[in-house]
């Protein structure tokens, strides 16, 4: 077999060692810091330079800009990030992942031996049954193949013949655009920025690529990465498409800047290098690339609502023919389990308001015998039914992502949007009451009401401390709710002896009978529902705590 192609052969597999390490390390990565992710997400504000340090903190986490972008576009997508805040998190971003350029570089310093041994340490520490040596054993065992992997593409180029191949190729084509669209190409073709900027580097520390041309080729590799998060927009709503072209503009902007300064002056930026990092391309290569991304970052802040304008006008407005939609997920955040669980938990919480706002403009249809609200009733009760199936089928995905903690918690979420569910149906059910009294000609006596209103208003306060125990995982006002289910409890029993008595002494409608009992029945199964919710926090294999009556 030629030498050359024995070379290339090598060089592939290189590539493909890397970029495996890359993926491995990176999911790692995902795992090891979900809290420390949950916790910069949660963070998320309209300080434009508080975005970029969480944009770039992120990135550096997880050493993958394209999983970030993917992450905001998810964001964006399910409306709980503006174009504003995903535009300075992936400025951030840009920076955030520079490191794995500077990581690359470190293989010319001959670390590689003692490096590659953490692909040995990191595997025996996936067989650990600790969760949290299993990831770091991931994250080793990952370190290790990236530097294994440069390895091989260094030995790709110990032949002669394969740097003669690469410095005559080049040599043809010195022009800076076709050096900046090979970076673009290769970069689409690998899906990953990193794994061109680490060849990049070995390259030119083997000599078979000069360090002005490399330098095209990285700003070309910075447009090329943005393909990623533009294939993520398929299917997406307007703004998260909007999201991916303000990630291309930034980089196409930073890119046309650089490129005229550095294709006018190549010879003294070069020098500049060379002074910086004496005898070390790779580094140097490393160095502009952070460079590169600093800098554009410095002069594109003070524009991100011209940016935002521009996606705007480029990518129109479409008229939303979706019925339902959901607030806080999106199927892309499951690339990142741990996000991907904070958010549900907004959804179900979400959920719950449409809930507790159904139940309240029903309970006061019914009281007042008035009919304004009922179609905005059964269109949310609507969207709560669509909320609940989206949900589920989206915890079932999830399941399989996170560790077992996760999964405890992920089997109570399951439970808890069961039961808003079933809460939103009583709801309907009261409305429904309400219709058919008003169509009977049947009001409830005055001390009925008065007394239906003093049950209700124990469920209102039951639904409060419920959602905030929820929200808080604080187990301090459970035996508070638990008393006001057994209140409740009581009244319906008061209540119907009351009901009775007064149909016995002629004070009451037999007609209503039906329409009373049904009402307190109702509502103290709410309570029963609500009191599940608060106990799922002790409870996480979601099982219920009270049986439903």
């Amino acid at each position: 077999m030629p030498i050359l192609l024995v070379c290339i052969f090598s060089l592939l597999a290189g590539s493909g060692v890397f970029i495996a390490g890359m993926n491995m390390m990176s999911g790692g990565l995902e795992k090891a810091t979900g809290k420390g992710l949950k916790r910069l997400l949660s963070k998320i504000s309209n300080n434009r330079f508080a975005g970029v340090g969480i944009g770039a903190s992120v990135t550096a986490l997880i050493q993958s800009s394209a999983a970030t972008s993917v992450m905001v576009i998810g964001f964006v997508n399910a409306g709980a990030m503006t174009l504003f805040q995903a535009t300075a998190i992936i400025m951030g971003a840009n920076i955030g992942t520079t490191i794995t350029a500077l990581l690359v570089s470190l293989s010319s310093l001959n670390i590689s031996l003692f490096t590659s041994l953490f692909a040995f340490i990191g595997i025996m520490m996936t067989f650990f049954k600790n969760q949290k040596i299993k990831n770091i054993g991931t994250i080793l065992c990952g370190l290790g193949l990236i530097f294994i992997g440069l390895d091989l593409m260094s030995a790709a180029f110990a032949e002669d013949e394969i740097k003669q191949f690469f410095c005559n190729v080049f040599t043809s084509i010195e022009f800076p655009l076709l050096l900046i669209l090979i970076g673009i190409v290769f970069t689409v073709i690998v899906q990953s920025s990193s794994a061109v900027t680490g060849l990049i580097i070995i390259m030119v520390g083997q000599g078979a690529l000069s360090i002005s041309n490399a330098l095209f080729i990285v700003l070309g590799s910075n447009i090329g990465t943005c393909v990623t998060a533009l294939i993520a927009c398929i299917g997406t709503g307007t703004n998260a498409k909007r999201t991916g072209f303000i990630h291309l503009s930034f980089n196409v902007i930073g890119t046309i800047i650089f490129t005229i300064f550095l294709w006018i002056f190549t010879s003294p930026i070069v020098n500049i290098l060379e002074k910086i990092c004496p005898n070390n391309h790779q580094i140097q290569i490393a160095l502009f690339h952070i460079f590169f991304n600093i800098v554009t970052t410095i002069l594109l802040l003070p524009f991100i609502n011209q940016l935002v304008k521009l996606s705007t006008l480029v990518i129109k407005d479409k008229k939303d023919t979706s019925i339902h939609s959901l607030k806080f997920i999106d199927e892309r955040l499951l690339r990142t389990p741990a996000v991907a669980l904070m958010q549900v938990k907004k959804e179900v919480e979400h959920m719950a308001d449409l809930a507790r706002t159904n139940i309240q403009k029903a309970f006061d249809e019914l009281v007042n015998q008035s009919e304004k609200n009922s179609e905005e009733i059964y269109s949310r009760e609507e969207k709560i039914d669509y909320i609940n199936n989206a949900i589920t089928k989206y915890l079932i995905k999830l399941s399989s992502l996170v560790d077992a903690q996760n999964e405890k918690i992920i089997g109570s979420y399951f439970h808890v949007v069961n039961d808003i569910e079933r809460i939103g149906d009583h709801a309907e059910n009261l409305l429904e009451i309400g219709i058919q009294m008003r169509n009977e000609e049947l009001v409830f006596y005055p001390s009925g009401i008065e007394n239906i209103k003093q049950m209700f208003g124990i469920i209102m306060k039951m639904f409060d401390i419920a959602m905030d125990t929820f929200d808080n995982g604080s187990q301090s006002h459970l035996m508070e709710l638990t008393s006001y289910e057994e209140q409740v409890d009581n009244l319906k029993r008061e209540l119907t002896s009351q009901h009775y008595m007064r149909l016995s002494m002629g004070d009451c409608k037999i007609e209503l009978s039906s329409y009373f009992t049904s009402t307190i029945s109702g509502l103290e199964r709410v309570g029963d529902h609500l009191v599940n919710i608060g106990y799922s926090i002790i409870n996480p294999t979601g099982a219920q705590i009270l049986e439903n009556k």
